[in-house]
């Protein structure tokens, strides 16, 4: 064994062949024996590039492509063409004026928080939604606060409803009113402000005074259904829109529909058909989307949908009648041009000034596209990131959102990108073993015949075969070294909660999992804020938490809460650890089920190293455990990766609290490490839209 920055890591060797005990921690097994580790070199402790590109995202002020973004989820304009937008990644506001010039209205890039104030004194926490009324008011869905936020024209932030970090569905005046996961935010003449409030599976309707109100849809309950106020269903409304009418119109994403609320609340299917994904134009239910995200509505009534899958701006006329203003020509990238040249990768949130031009959150690229009533693109604000699905060796590769990412025991890394899962050699190359990246869908199947949706966690165990949790199809998969691909537990589509074994079983936008000796799969059930466990014949069990009850309580199986789970890992024990991204934690739980906080203190963020409760975390998002027990946390928020030993000792294995962005060599730094494995004698990250590995002797 080689002592890596003070983390012990097993050297990889060949996989066992045939059925075999998971690897230990650290030591992950399976896989083809291609590949190989290299002998650590002497040397300090230095990042390179395993593959992708260094051209990620990024947070500057500028003019037009000096401006950079990070996974833009929405965009406003006012009556004087300012663009607002609701900057994600960097859980800031920023504004563009007609001339493209970018500025920060409110937040600090890099460090989500609560806190009301003016400008860089407020904080925000991955901020989905943005609108703006006549006074130049901007309204902020703030989705990890759980709340909605208001910003003046001068930057000074209020919370105008919920209160921090308070899950639920209440309505009732100010911070008495709760939200589950407010995405999309509109807004009246009037001043009332609509939210989809997507975790709930509602509409929300905030008067000008803070009183809300459930406008439509059966809280807690997805679906498609038209009727009258809870009668209605939606299934995972995000975009959102208001007319001059008071009629307010939906993008219902996993539904493939839009759909349209009248002032009493009557909801009417306007266009799409539920539950039938596709590309084709025509009126009413003869049309299709796929995934349709953002909305936006002109003078005259027609509205624009920003159609996430299909990489389209759809235009809708009052009477339904769908066309396609723009659309990608499929080969990935994000050249501008007109019709079908373009390449919008990622149409996200979309706004309609007075003169008809269409504004785009582009978030795969990270940029903010202008589209003209002839379907002509071009770039306001930003430089395109280099995103894309192909293979290649080192820098020749591209990813679009790596996430996920484990070794196996000839050091093969495999990540997890947008509907494709990647394998990489320890030589940098990239090809494609599951899914195809950049297309989405929920299909069991071979390589590309496969499909997922939103592929995030992955583990492996020790005859190789890899389990991920797509937590956009509500369900766990499993693909085997040759990638077949099958579903263990879940439906696809069918969000819920329940146990159960296989497909009968029930998930809510899985983010994680973890696999021990046995095959047992623990699953860090973001949406249900619980930690479920599966066994290898498929039994679904909740093991800590209770469903949809956020907080940060120690305890025993039901009686414990976490606020947002993020990362899992598992340990030769059977304990599992947990990041705990909202309350900045990282939690242990037991084979028993018995949850204890093993570092930080909850909801107090920082970058602090220290034992247990004097440590400080700020959004630690991924987990992974070396040989020796200890565990590596990438701390997104510091732009670090951090060591917690058994006994709760932290200390900071590479970056700079603070200071974020890609810096290869021996002075490491990071951007927004979102995943950690250990290969070997390295260790291996995702950030952006890299794959970096960290080891002795790196140039």
């Amino acid at each position: 064994m080689l002592i890596l920055a003070g983390i012990t890591a097993a050297s990889c060797s060949a996989p066992t062949p045939g059925p075999g005990p998971a690897p230990a921690p650290g030591d992950d097994g399976g896989g083809s024996e291609e590949g190989g580790c290299d002998t650590a070199a002497p040397g300090p402790l230095g990042l390179e590039l395993l593959a992708g590109s260094l051209g990620g995202t990024g947070n500057a002020d500028g003019t037009g492509p000096a401006a950079a973004f990070d996974v833009p989820q929405s965009v406003a304009v006012d009556r004087t063409g300012n663009v607002y937008v609701a900057d994600s990644g960097n859980s800031t506001i920023r504004k563009i004026t007609a001339a493209g010039v970018v500025t920060t209205l409110a937040g600090i890039a890099g460090m989500p928080g609560d806190a009301d104030g003016t400008g860089g004194a407020a904080q925000l926490a991955d901020p989905e939604g943005v609108a703006v009324d006549d006074a130049g008011n901007v309204y902020v869905a703030d989705s990890f606060n759980r709340t909605i936020r208001v910003i003046t024209p001068s930057g000074a932030v209020t919370t105008l409803a919920g209160s921090p970090g308070a899950l639920g569905s209440a309505d009732g005046t100010g911070a008495d009113a709760s939200f589950y996961i407010p995405t999309g935010v509109a807004v009246d003449g009037a001043g009332n402000v609509y939210v989809t409030d997507t975790g709930n599976f509602n509409i929300r309707k905030i008067t000008a005074g803070g009183s809300v109100s459930t406008l439509a849809g059966t809280t807690g309950v997805g679906g498609s259904a038209d009727g009258v106020g809870p009668a209605a269903q939606f299934n995972r409304p995000i975009g959102i829109a208001v007319d001059g009418a008071g009629n307010v119109y939906v993008a219902d994403q996993e539904s493939h529909t839009v759909r349209k609320i009248t002032p009493a609340g009557e909801v009417t299917t306007l266009a799409g058909s539920a539950g039938n994904a596709g590309s084709a134009d025509g009126t009413g239910a003869a049309a299709r989307f796929d995934h349709p995200a953002g909305v936006a509505v002109d003078g005259a009534g027609n509205l624009y949908v920003g159609d996430e899958f299909n990489g389209a701006i759809r235009k809708i006329t009052p009477a339904g009648v769908v066309t396609t203003l723009a659309v990608t020509d499929g080969t990935g990238g994000s050249a501008d041009g007109g019709g079908a040249a373009v390449r919008s990768l990622s149409p996200e949130g979309l706004a309609v000034d007075a003169a008809g031009d269409i504004f785009v959150a582009d978030a795969l690229n990270s940029i903010i596209r202008k589209v003209t009533a002839a379907g002509v693109v071009t770039t306001l604000a930003g430089t395109a990131s280099l995103a894309g699905g192909m293979d290649g060796t080192g820098s020749a590769a591209r990813f679009f959102t790596p996430s996920g990412v484990v070794a196996d025991r000839s050091c093969n890394v495999f990540v997890t990108d947008a509907g494709a899962v990647r394998k990489i050699t320890s030589a940098g190359l990239v090809t494609t073993l599951a899914g195809v990246a950049g297309r989405f869908g929920s299909a069991d199947g071979t390589g590309s015949a496969a499909g997922f949706e939103s592929p995030n966690g992955i583990a492996i165990d020790g005859t190789g075969d890899l389990y991920v949790a797509d937590e956009g199809n509500h369900t766990i998969r499993k693909i085997t070294p040759a990638g077949v691909v099958t579903t263990l537990a879940g439906t696809a589509g069918a969000r819920g909660s329940a146990d159960g074994n296989g497909a009968d079983a029930r998930f809510d936008s899985p983010a994680a999992v973890a696999v021990d000796a046995s095959g047992n799969v623990y699953v860090a059930d973001l949406g249900n804020v619980t930690i479920r466990k599966i066994t290898p014949a498929g039994a679904v069990t909740t093991l800590a938490g209770s469903v949809r009850m956020q907080g940060n309580v120690d305890g025993t199986g039901t009686a414990a809460r976490f606020h947002v789970v993020a990362g899992v890992a598992v340990d030769a024990d059977g304990n599992v650890f947990v990041a705990d991204f909202g309350s900045d934690a990282i939690r242990k739980v037991t084979p028993a089920g018995d949850v204890t906080t093993l570092a930080g203190t909850p909801f107090v963020s920082g970058s602090a190293d220290g034992t247990g409760p004097d440590a400080r975390f700020n959004a630690p998002t991924g987990l992974a455990l070396d040989s020796a027990g200890n565990l590596l946390v990438t701390d997104a928020g510091n732009s670090t990766i951090r060591k917690v030993t058994a006994a709760g000792v932290v200390t900071t294995v590479a970056g700079t609290p603070g200071l974020a962005g890609i810096v290869l060599g021996a002075a490491p730094r990071l951007s927004s490490p979102q995943s950690v494995t250990v290969a070997g004698d390295s260790i291996v990250v995702t950030d952006n839209r890299a794959v970096l590995r960290l080891r002795h002797g790196a140039p």
